[in-house]
């Protein structure tokens, strides 16, 4: 087998961004930056890997706290990547979010002309994200980051977001957040389902076989290699449209929380479904193993977890759908932004808030743009026809879902969309190694 699809995963090299679990509690700052000149954009190459932190030490106290950089297409071509490495990219990634915005459902209020300003345009070039447990942490990671910046007056900022575990810790919509990560076979990192197999390193990092037995990765070796693609995307959150439909739709407090935890599957606490039907467990919510401890075998017709609900249709596990769900399967973190609705709020006062989401994973096509084609904003593949996800789907105002139940099944209509697009993009996230690279670049 060629070197470059052998091999343990070379830690060392791997960006700490790709492989860790958000820690909780959290905070977070993203960064996006313009390069207007190509040698100091080559510089600021040079100076974030040794800034960038790798993922070689995972049981690290102070492995919580990192910096991650990623490039988008634009970003490479502003460096000066040859053009017949530049084609090696998967054409996914070529193209960009917004040119694949139909495809992903990104419509009517979510389509990139709605879009905030610069995201989704060419001028967006490297992403860099900080995260940390604590602000201190955070702001000494920050402070190195703007040092790589420092006398390089080519590398513009143009963008920055700033995110921050809510109380509990929740998203928005006031469910446990953060809650699964997929084991990966050399990560040292634990999944936190302990039914689940460790997957292929391949499905998260390029130049590893992957499920299929196969390896890709961009050419050269050493930019491709150690790398992998980050879906990132800014989620505005309608959380009083949220809360009246649910209100509306429900017989009274306790019907309220059983439909909101049936559109999501789980309870608000993190507790699933499909270990406590009945009623919530908040101890059980609060372990992130317990809670992520269980399959959908015993449970097909979804009498407990719906199929249709939103984390089922995200991860199926060993659900009965077509095709392989490993093939699908990617990192998602998410970081909370915006202050929180008070409780009880059922109108918007028109604060945007939501959630900064990054999809991690080696195969663009397969893994996001599957789940949210086909998956998110599509029933077909367990029997729902177009029935979208009623969480995060693009339904608008003419959704449906369908609760199991004897004897007739309980189901909504004219669910509204509840999550709304306000930008995002594609960028390729290099091993520390490729990021010398760039920075050594002499076209």
């Amino acid at each position: 087998m060629p070197e470059s699809v052998s091999g343990s995963l070379e830690l060392d090299d791997i960006q700490s961004g790709v492989l860790r679990p958000r820690p909780a509690p959290y905070v977070a700052t993203y960064l996006l930056l313009r390069i207007d000149d190509r040698k100091e954009g080559r510089e600021l190459m040079r100076r974030l890997s040794d800034v960038v932190a790798s993922a070689a030490h995972p049981e690290s106290p102070v492995a919580d706290t990192w910096l991650s950089a990623s490039l988008t297409f634009q970003g490479l071509k502003a460096l000066g990547v040859p053009r017949e490495s530049l084609d090696s990219f998967a054409w996914e990634f070529q193209q960009g979010m917004a040119a694949r915005a139909r495809q992903l459902g990104d419509t009517g209020d979510s389509s990139p002309e709605h879009w905030e300003a610069p995201l989704g345009s060419p001028d967006l070039h490297v992403v860099i994200t900080a995260l940390s447990p604590d602000a201190q942490g955070l702001e000494a990671m920050l402070e190195r980051a703007r040092a790589a910046m420092q006398a390089l007056p080519g590398v513009v900022l143009i963008w920055h977001q700033d995110c921050y575990a809510l109380p509990g810790p929740k998203e928005h919509f006031g469910f446990r957040d953060g809650m699964s990560h997929p084991a990966i076979e050399g990560s040292g990192v634990q999944g936190t389902n302990p039914a689940e197999r460790p997957l292929k390193a391949g499905e998260f990092v390029l130049g590893y076989p992957d499920e299929l037995g196969g390896a890709q990765m961009p050419q050269p070796e050493a930019l491709g290699r150690n790398g992998t693609y980050v879906a990132f995307r800014k989620l505005r959150q309608r959380v009083a449209l949220f809360r009246r439909y649910v209100k509306e739709s429900s017989l009274g407090p306790e019907d309220e929380e059983l439909l909101a935890a049936k559109m999501m599957g789980r309870w608000r606490s993190g507790a699933p479904l499909a270990l406590s039907p009945c009623c919530d467990d908040p101890e059980l919510g609060g372990d992130r193993l317990r809670s992520n401890a269980f399959l959908y075998g015993d449970d097909p017709i979804g009498f407990k977890t719906p199929p249709g609900s939103h984390i089922r249709r995200a991860n199926p596990r060993d659900s009965s759908v077509a095709g392989m769900v490993n093939l699908h399967r990617m990192i998602r973190r998410g970081t909370v932004y915006g202050p929180p609705l008070p409780e009880g709020v059922l109108e918007d006062d028109g604060v945007d808030r939501g959630l900064m989401f990054s999809f991690i994973g080696a195969h663009l096509g397969r893994q996001f743009e599957f789940v949210q084609t086909e998956w998110v904003n599509s029933g077909v593949f367990i029997g729902a026809a177009s029935i979208k996800d009623p969480i995060a789907g693009s339904s608008a105002g003419d959704g449906d879902f369908s609760i199991p139940r004897r004897p007739v099944p309980r189901r909504l209509h004219g669910l509204p969309r509840f999550v709304v697009t306000r930008g995002g993009e594609y960028a390729f996230m290099p091993g520390l190694r490729a990021l010398r690279w760039l920075a050594d670049l002499q076209t």
